[in-house]
């Protein structure tokens, strides 16, 4: 039922104008038919006892009745209209019938034929002298009034219906042409009023689209110009009025969030850059003390080397946190012609010896995949991709690269058979500073930044990189436009 309802306001609101616009219609018309029948039906009851029963009184005597009808008794047709029904009853019996031929019609003879049923049913009529309608299956519809006659029988006279349903029917069709058009026209004119009473509603409608196309999510956002504000009295207006102040408000809490994330980029930046001096001569100092030719305590040659591993892994951090700040911040990267293959070639190189417990494979194109960009970026992207499959997955595990291009874009897959990523973690993957379970990894380090630098430096070259992971598969899929970012 409720697809064959409009969907569209617009539908509703024309299909409701033409629907009560077709019940009034309907009403008017029922009335009127129903006013004309009755008026018309109480004419020919006037008529009816105007005739009185002259007719079928000159029917009491029987025999056949005189051609030319001289005002003798018997069928006395004078001032009979043409259909005029006499019969005459004798003890509930029809005696005699007849029916007043028209005036052009070649037989005299006044006789009706009545079936075993229009004799019953001339029987029941009520001798009350008022007039009632009766249907002969030898005559059809006709309104008759029976009185007594003056040998103790029923005279029983009738006029057709006929006239009467004629120019009923007659109205009936005319006005159903008349509403027919009158709903046609209707339809169209409120189709088009409604579209223009619709028109800032529309406006509306195609504000909000336009604001749900915007990218929202991050960066300075310029919202499309308000929406026309009709008559304020209107609900149209009203409605175009709150939403242009929700508008409004959208607009002032994105201004604020850019400007924070301005201000929050701009600090990381600067705090990455300010702390990689000091970082950088922490790891320096502990590296000298070690060099130390003096004899030093064991305990304080283990702390020296914790403080020089602990500087190079935050020096490692603040590089990765300031990359992000300048991406973030839109800084163009590189752009010169790279050859992603060679690139693959020295990650998966650096990865094996890094993780020779793991079984790297390869599967590479026979000509070379060359792409545009920066090739220092991509190197990054491929060494965190191998370095997340190696930290994260225990030793034997089989890790694919592959490479494909075709002349739109090139694909790269870094896939493992390990464990999997835990679904609740899938959803939040490449944000900053997510962590996988400590269980999952061998050495439980690691800030979180390794897949977010990955999604950031990929993006920035207008491509995209996807993950799908089940127990015992994970993919990463980069890909690449050929020609590089815009």
């Amino acid at each position: 039922m409720s697809r064959l309802l409009p969907r569209t306001l617009r539908a509703r609101l024309t299909a409701g104008l033409v629907v009560l616009l077709a019940l009034g219609c309907a009403a008017v018309g029922v009335a009127a038919v129903v006013g004309l029948n009755g008026f018309l039906t109480g004419r020919l009851d006037e008529q009816l006892a105007e005739v009185g029963n002259r007719f079928p009184a000159s029917l009491e005597h029987g025999g056949r009745f005189p051609d030319d009808h001289d005002g003798d008794e018997r069928g006395d047709t004078r001032r009979q209209s043409a259909g005029t029904l006499g019969a005459r009853l004798l003890d509930g019996k029809v005696t005699n019938a007849a029916v007043v031929p028209s005036s052009g019609a070649e037989t005299t003879d006044l006789t009706v034929a009545l079936t075993a049923a229009d004799r019953h049913a001339l029987a029941a009529v009520p001798v009350d002298g008022r007039a009632h309608t009766l249907h002969l299956s030898a005559l059809d519809e006709y309104r008759v009034r029976a009185s007594a006659g003056l040998d103790g029988d029923v005279l029983v006279t009738g006029l057709p219906l006929e006239p009467v349903e004629s120019t009923v029917h007659r109205l009936e069709l005319v006005a159903g042409i008349v509403v027919g058009v009158t709903l046609v026209i209707a339809g169209v004119a409120g189709a088009l009023w409604v579209r223009w009473s619709l028109r800032p509603l529309s406006r509306v409608a195609a504000t909000a689209t336009r604001v749900s196309e915007l990218p929202l999510a991050s960066g300075e956002v310029a919202l499309p110009p308000r929406a026309p504000e009709p008559d304020p009295r209107s609900e149209v207006g009203r409605m175009a009025g709150a939403f242009n102040r929700m508008l409004g408000h959208v607009e002032d809490a994105l201004t604020k969030r850019h400007a924070s994330e301005e201000r929050l980029r701009s600090f990381a930046a600067d705090a990455s850059h300010e702390l990689r001096t000091p970082v950088a001569s922490v790891r320096g100092h502990a590296e000298l003390a070690l060099l130390h030719p003096g004899p030093v305590p064991p305990e304080v040659t283990r702390a020296l080397e914790r403080i020089a591993a602990e500087s190079s892994r935050m020096g490692e951090m603040v590089d990765d946190l300031l990359l992000l700040a300048r991406l973030d911040a839109g800084r163009p990267l590189e752009r010169r012609s790279v050859d992603l293959t060679r690139l693959v070639l020295d990650a998966v190189t650096d990865a094996r010896a890094a993780g020779p417990g793991h079984r790297w494979t390869l599967d590479l194109p026979e000509e070379p995949v060359t792409v545009t960009g920066d090739a220092h970026r991509l190197h990054q992207v491929l060494a965190n991709l191998l370095a997340n499959a190696r930290l994260h997955t225990p030793e034997g595990t089989q890790v694919t690269v592959t490479l494909e291009a075709d002349p739109a874009a090139a694909r790269l897959r870094v896939h493992d058979d390990g464990p999997g990523i835990p679904e609740d973690l899938q959803p939040r993957i490449f944000d900053r500073f997510t962590r996988a379970d400590h269980r999952r990894t061998k050495t439980g380090t690691g800030a979180g930044l390794g897949l977010s630098i990955v999604a950031a430096v990929v993006e920035a070259h207008g491509g995209t990189v996807t993950m799908a992971s089940t127990p015992g598969s994970t993919t990463f899929t980069v890909d690449l436009g050929m020609s590089g970012p815009t």
